[in-house]
């Protein structure tokens, strides 16, 4: 046998069993190499200053709601303005599986649950979309029983459905979790849930949509105190009442129901999407460009809006829009809080921004515990921050240079295209189905404002 060199192998010089593993080997390399280069990814060239206006899709928390909340009725429901998420989609595919009939046509679903074939929803179907949690009040409410998995979606923190679970309770639900699997029921011949009163220990907007669902076809008259107050919530009331419910104080800390024998059909339409519409305001800012936003509705921003004021940005606000002219911009501090505090779901891009502002930025996160795993990807991208606990310090850097980058979570990924639209040179981002989760065609509405970015 030949003498093999160490900086040259001659494949020659192997014996056969060993020539078959070693192209085996390098056979397995080259199909990673090749399944890592496939990988959905974005391309995103920076430093491309934006113009025009920015189309705001239906909001996804509030359509997903809607949608759970046709199980109340047999009649059908016609829900528009929905946007085409895949947290749609998985809704839609739950939906289906329970035997709901469902029609789309462009932003429009009709949905008719006059025969539902089973209350147990799919694990497969249910464990990466945590709205899906929503469907145990209306079946509650309306057919006396229910069994679902525990849910999943994005890794960002624990939120446990204990407040969903104690309020079902209270209205007279026997609730059992046994090997992640939550089985509900009504006790009684009439399988109907009782009115009540239901104190939140925190402003949970799952919690307050869950137990608001139940008890509008509860017997008598049901309050939710320390209801959380977010304009999602605000969306749901108004449709139920649409469908003809009674609930009053949707939008404050106390809510009254007093539950009706049935609920009938409706068309509805979805609010605009509040967390799109600051991600594309920041978007303006992070480029230094002027963007006009629409359709919006303002005061379900104002806390983001402010904190863009007090970082330099002049904002224009009309009734449904608003057009952002951005300032030299520089850095403030952010606490995260329930509405009408600032949004958790805008604290990552927020975050971007204040990664090149002029001078210092401290952003504490206190809505969920893991909502920091953005600050590693910016940290590549030559972002100068410190995470101590659930805080984080910002000290802004002139530019941000391009790098190959991954969102975790859904704003997280969201945070990662604004970054990369303000950096120096080409990103490359991957983790697009958290991304898919809640942004319409992000990349198709941000080229049409002058951006170039390439999904491939």
């Amino acid at each position: 046998m030949s003498t093999l060199n160490a900086g040259h192998l001659d494949v020659c010089d192997l014996p056969a069993i060993m020539r078959t593993n070693y192209e085996l080997t390098r056979m397995m390399g080259a199909l990673k190499v090749s399944k890592e280069i496939l990988k959905p990814h974005l391309e995103i060239q920076g430093q491309r200053s934006l113009s025009g206006e920015i189309n705001i899709s239906g909001a996804k928390n509030s359509a997903l709601v809607l949608m759970t909340a046709s199980l109340l009725t047999r009649e059908a429901l016609v829900i528009r303005n929905v946007p085409k998420l895949t947290d749609v989609e998985g809704m839609s595919n739950i939906l289906l599986a329970m035997g709901v009939r469902l029609d789309r046509k462009l932003d429009e679903i009709e949905i008719q649950a006059d025969k539902i074939q089973h209350i147990e929803l799919p694990y497969e179907l249910v464990h990466g979309l945590r709205a899906s949690f929503f469907c145990i009040g209306p079946l509650l409410g309306r057919l006396g029983r229910a069994r679902i998995p525990l849910p999943g979606g994005c890794r960002i923190g624990a939120r446990p459905v204990v407040e969903h679970i104690r309020g079902l309770k209270a209205l007279g639900a026997i609730v059992n979790v046994e090997h992640g699997v939550v089985t509900a029921s009504v006790p009684g011949s009439q399988r109907r849930l009782k009115g009540a009163d239901v104190i939140l220990d925190c402003p949970s907007v799952g919690a307050t949509e869950t137990i608001l669902m139940a008890s509008v076809l509860a017997e008598g008259v049901s309050t939710i105190e320390n209801a959380a107050q977010e304009p999602e919530v605000q969306d749901l009331a108004k449709m139920l009442n649409s469908m003809g419910a009674r609930i009053t104080g949707a939008g404050g800390p106390k809510i009254t129901i007093e539950g009706v024998d049935e609920l009938h059909g409706c068309e509805y339409k979805v609010m605009p999407d509040r967390i799109e519409a600051g991600t594309f305001l920041i978007a303006a800012a992070i480029t230094r460009s002027i963007i006009r936003v629409s359709p919006v509705i303002p005061e379900h921003l104002s806390a983001v809006l402010q904190k863009l004021r007090d970082c330099g940005c002049s904002l224009q606000i009309e009734n449904e829009a608003i057009n952002l002219i951005p300032g030299q911009i520089t850095g403030v501090d952010i606490t995260t809080q329930p509405f009408p505090g600032f949004p958790t779901d805008l604290q990552a891009p927020f975050m971007a921004l204040l990664a090149t502002a002029n001078g210092t930025s401290v952003v504490t996160e206190k809505i969920y515990e893991n909502r920091l795993q953005h600050v590693a990807e910016l940290q590549r991208m030559g972002a100068s921050i410190r995470v101590q606990g659930n805080t984080a310090l910002i000290e802004g850097v002139p530019e941000l240079s391009a790098a190959p980058i991954k969102g975790s979570d859904l704003r997280s990924a969201a945070a990662m295209v604004l970054a990369s639209l303000a950096a120096r040179g080409t990103s490359k981002l991957e983790g697009l189905n958290h991304l898919d989760r809640g942004y319409e065609e992000i990349e198709v509405k941000l080229n049409k404002l002058g951006a170039c970015i390439r999904r491939n």
